[in-house]
């Protein structure tokens, strides 16, 4: 493995808080150009620090068209961009009945849409120029899921699976992606969540205890977003790309158990599995 520490260019979207902003603060503080996006407004002190350095942009990420043409400014911009950081996104707290479609629509459109549109915008700017990384922000929850996040669950497994699948066709252009993972942190992410009314009928289930566990304190929230935010820096620096990972103790033993349980069922159903193929004369592998 080798750490590649040298002056870089980065486009990052949600910057104006949460770890799209330490990320900026700390790229900046070492010498590194950042094209940082917002949805309104934010970052005009870090501006005056850094007014050669730091790009504004504001861009709502489910107005495809608008990602199209920020992402094309920025690379005009600095010349190359070194690392895209798909990092807006927010949270949807509530029973999957208990939701409405607007909210559904709105996550998937912000979480997933948003982001595919973002790496799709880069593709054809980091071929050309030979290639380059992206950092997608998912969470513990694109591998394991907690009853009351189902829609935003839905969102971070998707775009694992997106990536899974377009890394492998853009590889030879020598563009890597890396699956960011991190757990509850000590952020502003579940204060901007949206939480739907409680209906009385998910009072005494999971997803009622979930809520009472968040409103009371008692969701564990471990990470600290600068330890975090410094190692996502470091996976962009790192070379070859990791795959995924996964930060905290916490996460890393959910991720893991989930994992080994789900390998233990596909194990556990094998002769199932062969038996459904057209031709079942080879012996079970």
């Amino acid at each position: 493995m080798q750490t590649d520490r040298g002056s870089k260019a980065w486009f990052i979207t949600g910057t104006s808080s949460g770890l799209g902003r330490k990320m900026t603060e700390m790229l900046l503080a070492r010498g590194d150009r950042v094209v940082a996006t917002v949805r309104s407004e934010g970052l005009d002190e870090l501006g005056a620090l850094y007014r050669d350095r730091l790009h504004v942009a504001t861009l709502d990420v489910t107005d495809s068209g608008a990602v199209r043409t920020v992402v094309d400014r920025a690379f005009r911009q600095l010349g190359r961009i070194d690392v895209i950081v798909n990092n807006a996104g927010f949270g949807l707290f509530g029973a999957a009945e208990e939701l409405n479609d607007e909210q559904i629509r709105r996550q998937i459109d912000t979480n997933l849409v948003g982001s595919i549109a973002v790496i799709r915008a880069a593709i054809p700017h980091l071929r050309a120029q030979g290639g380059g990384r992206v950092l997608q922000v998912s969470s513990e929850g694109g591998q394991i899921a907690y009853p009351n996040f189902s829609v935003y669950h839905a969102t971070k497994w998707g775009i694992e699976g997106f990536v899974e699948s377009v890394s492998q066709e853009v590889a030879s252009f020598g563009i890597e992606f890396t699956l960011l993972e991190p757990g509850p942190m000590r952020t502003n992410f579940g204060s901007n969540a949206v939480r739907t009314p409680a209906t009385t009928v998910y009072e005494n289930t999971p997803s009622g205890e979930i809520r009472r566990a968040i409103a009371e304190g008692r969701f564990a929230t471990y990470g600290d977003p600068e330890r975090i935010a410094q190692a996502m820096i470091d996976c962009g620096d790192r070379n070859p790309a990791l795959a995924r990972v996964t930060f905290g103790r916490e996460p890393f033993g959910r991720i893991r158990e989930a994992l080994l349980s789900r390998l233990a069922e596909l194990d556990a159903q094998k002769e199932v599995a062969f038996a459904t193929d057209s031709d079942t004369s080879g012996a079970p592998r």
